[in-house]
């Protein structure tokens, strides 16, 4: 999918996870670009990876998956990842990437978009493009902590 500012958005790919890992650690988010290229096949059993890129390594990521909830009638997509590159920020990377997630969770026949973060900057976004605020979030370890 290309847009009118000449950046492509497409499914990012094991090729990309170099260039995936120097932006994520750029962004504060580092991930090894070995792990980041084991992991991107996985995401496909419910989800997907988009890329926003010009010329050369990536300029955002956005990840997303779906599932079912008993309460609702159509899936949940939740969006886990949306990093856009410091030097790329302020220029429309971040809603081309969101309008590409919108776009693959309806194809996926999902009813609502979700995003989890705790980033002032990245909550001042969901508000700006669409988002409601609503409840909060708890974890828990699958993992005996030892």
């Amino acid at each position: 999918m290309a847009s009118r500012y000449g950046i492509e958005i497409r499914a990012a790919t094991p090729a990309d996870a170099p260039g995936l890992a120097d932006m994520l650690a750029e962004a504060g988010h580092p991930l090894d670009a070995v792990a980041i290229a084991d992991r991107l096949p996985a995401l496909r059993q419910a989800g997907t990876a988009l890329i926003a890129s010009r010329f050369g390594p990536p300029s955002g990521i956005v990840v997303l998956h779906w599932y079912a909830m008993l309460e609702e009638a159509r899936p949940t997509a939740r969006i886990t990842t949306l990093v856009v590159a410091p030097e790329e920020r302020r220029n429309g990377i971040g809603r081309l990437l969101l309008k590409a997630a919108s776009q693959a969770a309806r194809q996926a026949g999902c009813g609502t978009l979700e995003l989890v973060t705790e980033a002032p900057s990245l909550r001042g976004f969901c508000r700006a493009t669409g988002f409601a605020e609503e409840g909060s979030r708890f974890l828990r370890s699958l993992r005996k902590q030892g």
